[in-house]
């Protein structure tokens, strides 16, 4: 199948697609301050659950899975997905050389954004992170593009699966050097290996990054399945509710077979584990499908108007949440720091002010149509 009659088919709609939006303002609500606000919401109300709903708000140490786990391989998920959106009719009627023109600028600007916002040159050289979230994402949307580019879906599927497979085969069955046995552990697996001897300057947990270069591979996975997800959403022979069981059901399978793989090659976000990849790609499949079921299908979407703002300035305000103290200003409208020190409902009232402020400077943004887009 060539590459013109896959996009033929996936052709992105004149119109935005509003699940798509609110998914990815979803997930960046999280990022910007979401799992701020519920962690001093539950806190301070305590209960017999809190021991249990506030760690879901920060990563796992190492192995396992919180639900803050799910937030940065779902935004991979979504730059997956605009892969398609961005790319599909550029292909078509430009060729693919437009197409790598702005696939190129695009991954040059984000990828520039990641050394910007961990502070670029400001303190010496030897603290630049050349690897961290922005760079990540821009990489990964960078090697989705290009497989998207020049692969039919029977070549993105088969590069998909062999790219998973092998990173679990070199961790499962290559001894991690200095260790002299095959190691999952921190500090003690091929992932945190190279990034010691490999990967130079700043780097987020000392010797070695969560978002290091090998670990890189398996993210690639997580943004083909964003591919995926668009391919099916865009298909245009495939009834709405159809796709919604596809999404719902192939995620429900993909989270089990996750937890499966677990059992031999670890959930880890750390070093994103082919495991992670299904847990995370699962998870991501079945919100997208509710998401799409209740917004799209049944056109209820009222309630996440605040959601679609986000989403539709989603690096607005993520470098805005760096540069600006939001919770700084929140505090001071709240009563003060120092007033509200060990004091639970006033922490309640400052972050309830917090989120408040974001809503309302990402609303403001969507009222005077101002998108900042790369």
């Amino acid at each position: 199948m060539s590459d013109a009659k896959v996009v033929e088919k996936v052709e992105p709609p004149k119109e935005r697609i509003v699940s798509v939006d609110a998914l990815r303002g979803f997930d960046m609500f999280w990022i910007v301050g979401g799992s701020y606000f519920f962690t001093v919401i539950f806190t301070a109300t305590g209960g017999k659950l809190k021991d249990w709903l506030v760690p879901q708000f920060d990563h796992a140490a190492w192995q396992g899975f919180h639900f803050y786990d799910l937030i940065f391989p779902l935004f991979v998920f979504v730059v997956g997905m605009s892969v398609v959106f961005s790319l599909g009719r550029l292909v078509k009627t430009k060729g693919k050389s437009a197409a790598y023109k702005r696939l190129i600028r695009r991954f040059v600007i984000l990828y520039l954004l990641g050394i910007i916002y961990y502070g670029g040159i400001s303190k010496g050289i030897e603290g630049v992170r050349l690897l961290g979230v922005l760079q990540r994402l821009a990489l990964t949307y960078l090697f989705a593009g290009i497989l998207f580019i020049h692969l039919d879906l029977r070549g993105m599927i088969i590069a998909f699966f062999t790219i998973l497979l092998a990173y679990w085969a070199f961790l499962s069955f290559v001894p991690v050097p200095g260790v002299g046995h095959v190691s999952f552990a921190e500090g003690e697996n091929w992932t945190n290996w190279i990034d010691i001897h490999y990967l130079p300057f700043f780097k987020w947990d000392g010797q070695w990054d969560p978002e290091g270069i090998l670990s890189t591979l398996p993210a690639i996975g997580s943004a083909m399945l964003g591919v995926f997800a668009s391919l099916i959403l865009l298909d245009k022979k495939t009834e709405p509710m159809k796709k919604v069981w596809i999404y719902v059901g192939g995620g429900v399978v993909m989270v089990i077979l996750g937890y499966l793989w677990g059992l031999q090659f670890p959930v880890i976000k750390k070093i994103w584990t082919s495991s992670y990849v299904l847990v995370a790609g699962g998870y991501s499949l079945i919100l997208l499908g509710s998401f799409y079921y209740i917004m799209d299908v049944k056109k209820i979407r009222k309630w996440a108007q605040p959601f679609v703002w986000i989403g539709m300035n989603p690096i607005t305000i993520y470098l805005a949440m760096a540069w600006v103290n939001f919770r700084k200003i929140a505090a001071a409208i709240g009563g003060g720091e120092g007033f509200w020190h060990n004091n639970p409902f006033g922490s309640v009232l400052t972050v309830t002010v917090f989120i408040l402020l974001v809503f309302g400077f990402v609303g403001y943004l969507h009222k005077k149509k101002i998108f900042i887009r790369i």
